[in-house]
């Protein structure tokens, strides 16, 4: 009788186990076989994850964005004045709002710029918001570009002149501006996309009426 060392069955053990581990016999894959002969991939579940969408012109302070019984600009065709206004959505940093101002002359004759907008933020009711002060150029707003300053323009029919509107940010929504090409001009109200959080005792500053690139 051939005895066996205590490190030899040591040894004839681990091989034993590194067999039944390569060769898939271990209890776990006896298992897996009784249940899925075939061998077909088990099939995993998928994650999903919803997403919230952005509510269309959201407003932070819950006032309401449009009022039906205050005369905006109307959508389509040219007004009387032969020009057409347009607000864009605006961006934001650093606290620092900014939203550009399009002319856009629709009639049929040339139409001449200098200088700056008359631009009035209005609340939901179409009401000048209280305490904000409009400004010719951004020197009075804290961050904002330096203004390049009026020069004189003319405008052919079909062709647009661009401002920008600079505030610092406040926790009260302005709905409405009320703009002219110049101050003494009749004026048209402008609905913008998003409101503007310029909130009371604020400074909206404007640069003047520069070409449209």
């Amino acid at each position: 009788m051939i005895a066996i060392r205590p490190r030899s069955v040591q040894s004839v053990a681990l091989v034993c186990l590194l067999a039944l581990g390569l060769s898939g016999c271990g209890l776990s894959a006896e298992l897996d076989r009784e249940s899925n002969p075939e061998r077909k991939p088990t099939p995993r579940p998928t994650l999903t994850v919803d997403v919230p969408t952005r509510a269309a012109n959201p407003s932070p302070s819950g006032i309401p964005t449009h009022s039906p019984s205050v005369p905006v600009q109307e959508g389509q065709g040219c007004p009387p004045s032969g020009l057409r206004f347009r607000a864009d959505e605006g961006d934001a940093a650093m606290g620092l709002r900014a939203m550009g101002l399009d002319v856009t002359n629709c009639g049929d004759r040339p139409y001449k710029l200098n200088g700056y907008p008359a631009v009035t933020v209005l609340d939901a009711s179409g009401d000048p918001f209280p305490g904000v002060r409009t400004v010719e150029g951004t020197d009075k707003v804290s961050m904002a570009p330096e203004d390049p300053g009026p020069r004189s323009l003319t405008l052919a029919p079909g062709e647009s002149a661009h401002a920008a509107l600079y505030w610092r940010m406040h926790n009260q929504d302005g709905v409405y501006l009320r703009v002219a090409p110049a101050k003494g001009d009749d004026t048209v109200t402008v609905r913008p996309p998003y409101p503007l959080d310029i909130g009371p005792e604020n400074i909206l500053g404007t640069t003047a009426w520069q070409p449209s690139e």
